[in-house]
């Protein structure tokens, strides 16, 4: 499963589905989220991963908590809101509130819902992590960085080849992530959210009106 299949797929519309009707908010929106949201925190985890420390607890957090069965069942997802908050903190740290500040202002979820919202989407961006770590054998805290990298750049291959429009929200993204492998983690989501493809993105107006011309906002 690619992230695209993820994102588009019944695990990623499920979840959708689920979270609208518990916050109000519209279906595309939250797939909007999603499709910035999985790249971002695969982005996140790939940077912390060059420390073996992190990549070790990593392993260890996918090994006992995230074996990707959630996808099967994605109403789980509802159930491990405080998980998901959990991890978003571990993930960001410090970046937290300025994440939420930046999707926001790029989906159009209000301040008040966009964390519940990503919280919900965590568990789900995790299991898939570590569904591809088991689908590729990845025994290691030493393999992660690379299974990571992996990911993001299999998904910009397909964004690139695709015809679905939220390939094009998907490429923006991972190639934002990308730029920033010599910064720290504080680039990532500038580079993402404010950067990314500068030429696709000035002519649509940032990431925002990237999202805006898919879905209406």
């Amino acid at each position: 499963m690619s992230l695209l299949d993820l994102i588009t797929g019944s695990a990623g519309n499920q979840v959708a589905e689920q979270a609208e009707n518990k916050f109000g908010i519209s279906k595309n929106q939250i797939i909007a989220l999603l499709v910035v949201a999985a790249p971002l925190v695969i982005s996140y985890l790939k940077k912390k991963s060059e420390s073996p420390e992190e990549a070790d607890k990593l392993n260890a957090t996918l090994d006992k908590h995230h074996d990707g069965s959630i996808l099967n069942n994605p109403a789980q997802a509802l159930e491990r809101e405080s998980e998901g908050n959990s991890i978003l903190d571990h993930i960001f740290g410090g970046n937290k509130a300025n994440v939420e500040n930046q999707l926001s202002a790029n989906t159009g979820i209000s301040m008040d819902k966009i964390g519940p919202v990503l919280a919900t989407l965590a568990p789900v961006i995790m299991g898939y992590i570590g569904q591809q770590k088991q689908a590729n054998n990845v025994n290691s805290g030493g393999g992660l960085g690379d299974l990571l990298g992996g990911i993001l750049g299999g998904s910009a291959q397909e964004a690139q080849a695709s015809n679905n429009p939220l390939s094009d929200i998907l490429g923006s993204v991972i190639g934002g992530a990308t730029q920033s492998s010599g910064g720290g983690l504080g680039d990532i989501i500038g580079n993402v959210l404010g950067g990314g493809n500068q030429q696709q993105q000035s002519q649509q107006g940032g990431l925002g009106g990237l999202l805006g011309s898919i879905f209406g906002k």
